[in-house]
């Protein structure tokens, strides 16, 4: 039998990040952004991720705008 290594699985190549985003913000937007991941159970980053897709997503298809992340 062969013995898993310890620690988290390896994610699936398409569920893999491979860029950043840099953006500024002041550290009260940032703390209320935090305090409003927390709230939804979730990290920062999923949470500011979750949210600009949502936005997008609304702002490209009011656009008539193809939608890149959903040409998976």
């Amino acid at each position: 039998m062969k013995r898993r290594g310890r620690g988290r699985p390896p994610k699936e190549a398409d569920r893999l990040r491979s860029e950043a985003l840099l953006v500024r913000v002041e550290t009260t937007e940032k703390e209320a952004f935090k305090e409003a991941a927390d709230l939804a159970g979730v990290s920062l980053s999923t949470w500011v991720r979750e949210r600009l897709t949502q936005i997008a997503l609304r702002e490209l298809q009011n656009a008539d705008r193809p939608i890149a992340f959903l040409r998976r």
